[in-house]
C-alpha cells in the first residue's frame, strides 16, 4: 500500500510556532494555491489574502475555514501548532471501519520510519560531539511525531481488535 499524500506530508513535518506560519503552510499546501484555496472557502482572492494575513484589520481565517482547507491539502498543521501549544501532541484517531491488516502493516512502517528520523536527526546532532539548542529542538520534534504516529498505531489497533461482542475473553 503506497502512503497517502498526508502520511508523506507527516514524515517530515514540523509543529509551526505561529498561527501565521501555520496559515501560509496551509496556504502553500492546498492544491492550486491561494487562488484555489480563496475560492473554495468563496472569498474573492484579495479579500482571502488579507484575512490570511491578516492585512488591513482583517480578522484571521477562522479555525472552521483553516479546517476546510487542510481536509483537501491532507495536512495537519493547525491541530499540531494548537497541541504543541498546550504540550501536547496531535493523534488522528483512526476510523475503525477502514481498518485492516494492511492498514495496520502501513501504521507499523510509519511508526518504524518516524522512529528512523528521531535516530537520524540524534546522530546528525551528535557529530560535532555536543547537541545545540537548535538539534534539540529538531529532535524533540520528530520524537513527538514518531510518538503521535506510535499512539495512533496503538489505539487503531485496540480498535480493530476489539471484542465486539463486549464479552470477557
Amino acid at each position: 500500500m503506497a502512503l497517502s499524500h498526508r502520511e508523506k506530508q507527516n514524515m517530515k513535518s514540523s509543529v509551526l510556532k505561529t498561527r501565521r506560519e501555520v496559515v501560509s503552510a496551509i496556504i502553500c499546501s492546498y492544491p492550486g494555491g491561494r487562488e484555489c484555496a480563496a475560492a473554495r472557502i468563496g472569498l474573492a482572492l484579495k479579500k482571502f489574502d488579507n484575512h490570511a494575513y491578516e492585512n488591513n484589520s482583517s480578522r484571521p481565517l477562522s479555525d472552521a475555514q483553516l479546517y476546510q482547507l487542510e481536509q483537501e491539502a491532507g495536512t495537519q498543521h493547525f491541530p499540531n501548532y494548537v497541541a504543541a501549544m498546550y504540550g501536547g501532541l496531535f493523534v488522528p484517531v483512526a476510523d475503525p471501519e477502514s481498518l485492516d491488516n494492511v492498514e495496520m502493516y502501513t501504521l507499523s512502517v510509519n511508526v518504524a520510519a518516524k522512529r528512523g528520523c528521531v535516530d537520524q536527526e540524534i546522530a546528525k546532532a551528535l557529530a560535532d560531539g555536543c547537541i545545540s539548542e537548535t538539534e534539540a529542538e529538531h529532535i524533540l520534534n520528530a520524537h513527538n511525531l514518531h510518538m503521535a504516529a506510535r499512539h495512533a498505531e496503538v489505539r487503531a489497533a485496540i480498535d480493530l481488535y476489539r471484542n465486539k461482542s463486549g464479552g470477557a475473553q
